[in-house]
């Protein structure tokens, strides 16, 4: 199911228009910018129907009416029209959210809006709708700030070094140097960028009616399922006591959004 039919242009221009407070996390780093956002977003778009194949394959792929499914895109309804705010490309992002039946602990929203949530998430830290929203919100706003971008950028620096990439740049040719095949869904981001998500996160769901306090009871529970590995969607994120700390400290700025959203709706 897509869910940019769901949302109307006039909606987000709205929504847009009247954010004028809540979390400020500064400006996305230039360096996205060596990447083509286009090119990106269609590479993203043709890694998520490939891993959409390949769950339906194994009869993984929940059904439109799942109720776990119903639940995710409700849930997608309320904090999309809130994005505009942090990327304006969001409005013509064709956004789509679908759960894969894994024991893994996990979840994404990949460059262009392609969400995907796994069962073992949902299931085995029994989330409110709170929390699935902080999850949400935090993989939304990783794309929102193109995290995945800064992060190609960076690799392809490394890479081609800056005498060669000055030269693709110059000529007008690097979009041909970079190669996105099959890289985003194992991209990793740095603990700035996962900080920077949740505050974010925290700041969407806020303005969509869910308890900013339901981050702090998620992460109790991500801490309580570490006891041995840490889950996948853990691998690279801040301690959980850090993060609660720094989710306290925001709860200031967010609360006031979370009360307005409950007496408008």
């Amino acid at each position: 199911m897509r869910l940019h039919s769901l949302i109307g242009a006039a909606l987000l221009a709205a929504s847009a228009a009247c954010l004028a407070d809540g979390v400020e996390v500064g400006n996305p780093s230039a360096l996205r910018n060596l990447v083509p956002a286009q090119q990106l977003e269609r590479q993203a778009s043709a890694e998520y129907e490939q891993l959409k194949r390949q769950v339906a394959a194994k009869k993984a792929l929940a059904p439109d009416d799942y109720p776990q499914v119903r639940r995710l895109r409700a849930i997608a309804q309320r904090l999309i029209p809130f994005t505009g705010r942090w990327n304006p490309r969001a409005g013509q992002w064709a956004w789509e959210i679908n759960l894969i039946g894994s024991k893994q602990i996990n979840a994404f929203c990949m460059p262009g809006g392609k969400i995907a949530f796994y069962t073992g998430l949902l299931d085995s830290l029994k989330l409110s709708d709170d929390e699935v929203a902080m999850v949400m919100g935090h993989e939304i706003a990783h794309a929102l700030r193109e995290h995945a971008r800064e992060r190609m950028a960076k690799g392809e620096l490394t890479q081609l070094g800056t005498t060669l990439l000055g030269q693709f740049i110059g000529g007008g040719r690097y979009t041909s140097a970079f190669d996105f095949g099959g890289r985003l869904l194992t991209l990793k981001f740095s603990r700035d960028d996962e900080t920077e998500a949740d505050v974010v996160g925290l700041d969407l769901a806020a303005r969509a009616g869910y308890d900013p306090h339901a981050a702090i009871t998620l992460w109790q529970k991500m801490m309580a399922a570490n006891r041995g590995a840490p889950p996948q969607w853990l691998s690279t994120h801040p301690s959980g006591d850090n993060r609660i700390q720094e989710i306290e400290r925001r709860l200031p700025e967010v609360m006031p959004l979370y009360d307005q959203a409950r007496r408008s709706g």
